[in-house]
């Protein structure tokens, strides 16, 4: 197994527990994919996070036999909708399902996401839209999915919860965490008024603004050497420390008494 493949199994188990912890998938509910060359990895189905490991992830190639697999494990039953949105979305390399309880509690009443705060523009639109309800792991599921998703970054799924893509596992994930914070605000806003809705124009330019913010790994990326050269400078400081200390010994004066 080439050394990519198996770190991104690897994120991806990590990023199922993150989201667990954070009450955004309990139990075995929800799903993550990332895009591997002209593959894709996907969780299992019906393995709780606390107990997944990197090799129990299935393969599952973009192109070729719809459908087929490979791992010990059966694909997540929505694996229909991780699959068909990668191959409409050449440009998401990750995607994150989940059933966070606003996005979630949303979902149920049907209502798409407005543009009630500005932080919806990192999704693309004026408006994070939700579909009708369809059975899980269904064609028709997956047709509502990707229309429903369009070119945005984000769709509610009518009666289910809530799919997050990005161009990388971490973009997916820091989406996921967000649109789940945008419903929240959304659903307190509509709990007790009318929200004042931004116009299209407004959110096309705060579209465009986003467009020069990064998150995810470029943005750690960006971070790690100035990490690496902090503790290269500890480690000569300690080195020249340990210097000092044997400069010193070697001058103390010949014939000291012992003691």
């Amino acid at each position: 197994m080439a050394t990519k493949e198996k770190d991104l199994r690897a994120a991806i188990v990590a990023q199922c527990r993150l989201l667990s912890a954070a009450g955004l998938s309990p139990g075995t509910a929800g799903n993550i994919s990332a895009r591997l060359g002209e593959a894709m990895l996907i969780t299992p189905a019906s393995v709780p996070y606390d107990l997944l490991r990197p090799e129990m992830i299935a393969l599952m190639p973009l192109n070729g036999e719809y459908g087929a697999w490979a791992g010990p494990l059966k694909p997540s039953t929505e694996w229909r909708f991780h699959l068909d949105i990668m191959r409409a979305r050449p440009d998401v390399g990750a995607i994150v399902h989940s059933h966070p309880p606003y996005c979630t509690a949303l979902a149920t009443l049907n209502r798409p996401i407005l543009a009630a705060h500005y932080m919806i523009a990192q999704f693309g639109g004026p408006a994070i839209e939700c579909t009708r309800y369809a059975p899980f792991g269904t064609k028709e599921l997956s047709e509502l999915a990707v229309a429903g998703l369009g070119q945005r970054n984000a769709v509610l799924l009518g009666n289910h919860g809530a799919i997050a893509v990005g161009p990388d596992l971490d973009v997916a994930i820091h989406r996921a965490r967000e649109l789940e914070a945008l419903a929240h605000v959304y659903y307190l806003a509509i709990s007790v008024g009318r929200p004042a809705i931004l116009s299209d124009e407004e959110v096309g330019r705060i579209v465009e603004r986003f467009k020069g913010y990064s998150v995810g790994a470029e943005t750690r990326k960006a971070l790690a050497p100035p990490k690496k050269r902090a503790r290269r400078g500890k480690a000569k400081a300690a080195a020249a420390k340990r210097a000092d200390k044997k400069k010193t010994a070697r001058k103390k004066p010949r014939g000291t008494a012992r003691r």
